[in-house]
């Protein structure tokens, strides 16, 4: 197939360009707008390994004539593209909207144009908001809470109404918090492994208590690509490994694995609405096959290597 994949140059969207021309035979062209978090450092082993299998575009999802011209001629979308820090969106909502909304929008309707043969929306488990108990399955209702998550919602709600309205083969994930290499230092895991390589302190949100579920990005990589190939149009999967841990104790592996004390730790005032807690229910993905294949503390452990032994990526986005 030829892969046209939307802010491949940011954290997940690179990986996956890595995994899919590693693992598959097929062409890839990124189209990144280059914001902050979207990088092409990320991709530069991607050039010098796989030559003319790989293409870059620089431009934007919102400029509808570019994401036509560079669309046509490819057979599927994975559509990454997206402004993704909560805390960025409660500082500055509207752009949010902007791209992962209106952004979204202008996909669906560049691939409808083009025909392709298969389009995949990727989103998140924030979108079904806190869950006290049990674990959010696909067609539990939508109670986003933060500018974020309500801006990627209405981005799933567009993409599957491509469906519904012009048979569009649509289908959308919605995957657990990410961790890995290439991951932009704002997020909680890069940004405490870089602070504490740096002998700095790490900011721990409120109590430390509020829980997620952790799924390391080549293991997301693997989902993504299965329900590309084998996932039935119009349908929603999530996507997760099952390692709910609270904040504080990510925090505690982090510090171990740097060798820290509980010393290093700086409590501070909680994010506005932050959510409890996240869960999902990952069975319908892994019917499909999929299942993850990397043990938590050992993915992590990985990842504060490759942290620890590339600086010459993190230190210039800090």
């Amino acid at each position: 197939m030829k892969l046209f994949i939307t802010g491949g140059a940011g954290f997940i969207g690179s990986n996956y360009v890595r995994w899919a021309l590693s693992n598959t035979a097929d062409e890839v062209t990124v189209y990144d707008a280059l914001t902050y978090a979207g990088n092409l450092a990320s991709l530069r082993d991607v050039e010098e390994r796989f030559g003319s299998r790989y293409r870059f575009v620089h431009a934007d999802i919102c400029d509808l004539p570019a994401l036509e011209e560079a669309m046509t001629g490819h057979d599927a979308v994975v559509h990454f593209a997206a402004e993704s820090h909560v805390d960025r969106s409660i500082a500055g909502p509207e752009a949010f909207a902007l791209t992962n909304c209106v952004g979204t929008n202008l996909v669906m309707h560049a691939a409808k144009r083009a025909g392709l043969e298969r389009v995949l929306h990727i989103s998140t488990d924030e979108v079904y908001g806190s869950v006290e108990q049990g674990a959010s399955g696909e067609s539990d209702r939508l109670v986003p809470r933060s500018p974020y998550s309500a801006s990627k919602a209405g981005s799933d709600l567009i993409a599957l109404s491509y469906h519904t309205t012009y048979g569009l083969p649509v289908m959308v994930t919605r995957a657990s918090n990410n961790f890995g290499p290439w991951q932009y230092p704002e997020k909680v895991i890069p940004l405490f492994l870089t602070n504490l390589l740096d002998g700095k302190n790490v900011p721990l949100y409120g109590d430390g208590l509020n829980e997620r579920e952790w799924l390391f990005v080549e293991d997301h990589c693997a989902a993504v690509d299965m329900v590309l190939r084998s996932g039935k149009e119009g349908e929603i999967y999530n996507i997760g490994a099952g390692n709910g841990l609270s904040n504080r104790e990510l925090t505690d592996k982090l510090l171990a694995l740097a060798a820290a004390g509980p010393e290093r730790v700086d409590y501070v005032t909680d994010r506005l609405g932050h959510d409890r807690r996240y869960c999902i229910d990952s069975s319908k993905v892994r019917a499909l096959g999929w299942a993850p294949e990397h043990d938590f503390d050992e993915a992590l452990s990985r990842t504060f290597g490759w942290y620890r032994d590339n600086r010459w990526w993190w230190e210039p986005l800090r």
